[in-house]
Parts: structure tokens; C-alpha cells; sequence
């Protein structure tokens, strides 16, 4: 579980969210980076069981930075209220299908899957999916992936058929996404429980299917 005390350092600076209490802080947000960077190390060798490309990753080289980057945004809080961790093959800067865990009080998550693959991938993905969409709608219909996700995302889904493809396939609706991507909700409570890993390898163990397909697909 992450520390009550993570949480709270988060609150505090979604409410502070400047530089000068951040570094008069700075210990408290050591003490959250450490505790957020030791359960995401924990999930990597939990996970690792069950997905062996995850093997031998090292949680420093997933987490994202607290700092914002503000250059094109109107919003210049120079930090985020939140952590956040892509557990994939070759870390969070690799293109391929993993889990992501976002600690943020009030608006927890935890995610899978593909975001805003590039298109020579995306095509690939797509191309897969209308060959055999049995083989995909097996896989996002199954009891264990619909007891943790209600569906893939409709973020930046397509009213119409990709250019390419044929819009009369009866399954042409499978590949208007641009992103394949899933999210379960977290409450606080559930982050500061005792199961919480167990509660999300669980989850994880359900997208493990959907990211080997997609991986596979893209070829990553």
C-alpha cells in the first residue's frame, strides 16, 4: 500500500503548488517520491510473474517527473499533484502496451494498453484486429476483463471509418480508436489498504491479453 502520508504531501501541494513551498517541503516530497518509487518497484516483480518482459526493470526508469512542463499551457503550476508510473517493456519511454499507476487523491487510476500509437502502428493494430476481430472481441469480452474494465476509452475516437478502410465492414467500429487503452478508478481508501497490490495485479493479470495483442500487432 502507499503511505497515508504520500497522500497528504499530494494534497498539500495541489493546494501550494509553487516553488517556494515545494522546496521548504522538499522533505516531505523525498519521503512520497520514495514511498511512491518502493510500491512501484514491488509491482514490477508482481507483475513480472505473470508478463516476463517486465523482468529486471527498474521503477526510476518509469515514474514521471513531478515538474510540469508549462511552455504551451495556460495553467503554469510548476507541478503536478499527482505520481505516475508507465510499467512497460523498455520503461516509461517505450511504445509499447504496459500498466500505468496514477496516485492523486480523489483521482486515482490505474491503466493499460496503447496511447496514441504512432500510425505506421496504429494501421498495423487495426489491420490485426479486422483479420480476426473474434480473436480481440474475445480478449475485451472476457469475465476477467470485464470484472475490472467496462470497455475501452472513446478518447479521440473516430465518427468514421480510418482513411484505408473499408466503412461497410460490420466491424469497422473496432477501429476507430486511436488510442487501445483501459482505466479502473482507484478510491483513496484502497490506495492505503493493505491489497492494494494484490488488487492490482489482479487487474493487471486481466490486461495482460489485450497488451500481448496489441504488442504483437505493432511490432514492439
Amino acid at each position: 500500500m502507499l503511505q497515508p502520508s504520500t497522500l497528504k504531501f499530494l494534497s498539500a501541494l495541489k493546494k501550494n503548488n509553487n516553488r517556494d513551498w515545494f522546496l521548504a517541503n522538499k522533505k516531505d516530497y523525498d519521503a512520497a517520491k520514495k514511498d511512491f518509487t518502493d510500491y512501484v518497484q514491488k509491482m514490477i516483480t508482481s507483475i513480472s510473474v505473470f508478463d516476463k518482459r517486465i523482468a529486471g526493470l527498474e521503477a526510476k526508469n518509469c515514474l514521471f517527473r513531478i515538474n510540469r512542463d508549462v511552455r504551451f499551457s495556460n495553467d503554469k503550476s510548476p507541478y503536478k499533484s499527482n505520481m505516475g508510473a508507465h510499467m512497460t517493456p523498455g520503461g516509461k519511454k517505450s511504445p509499447a502496451a504496459g500498466y500505468y499507476f496514477h496516485a492523486e487523491p480523489g483521482g486515482a487510476f490505474i491503466a493499460g494498453g496503447m496511447w496514441m500509437p504512432e500510425p505506421d502502428k496504429l494501421k498495423a493494430v487495426r489491420e490485426d484486429i479486422l483479420y480476426d476481430p473474434a480473436a480481440f472481441k474475445k480478449i475485451i469480452g472476457s469475465k476477467e476483463f470485464k470484472k475490472h474494465y467496462s470497455g475501452l476509452t472513446d478518447e479521440g475516437k473516430l465518427k468514421t471509418a480510418p482513411k484505408g478502410f473499408d466503412k461497410e465492414n460490420p466491424h469497422i467500429d473496432l477501429v476507430k480508436y486511436k488510442s487501445y487503452v483501459v482505466v479502473k478508478k482507484i478510491s483513496d481508501k484502497e490506495l492505503t489498504d493493505k491489497n492494494l497490490v494484490k488488487n492490482v495485479l489482479e487487474a493487471f493479470k486481466a490486461l495482460k491479453p489485450l497488451n500481448d495483442f496489441l504488442n504483437k500487432s505493432a511490432g514492439v
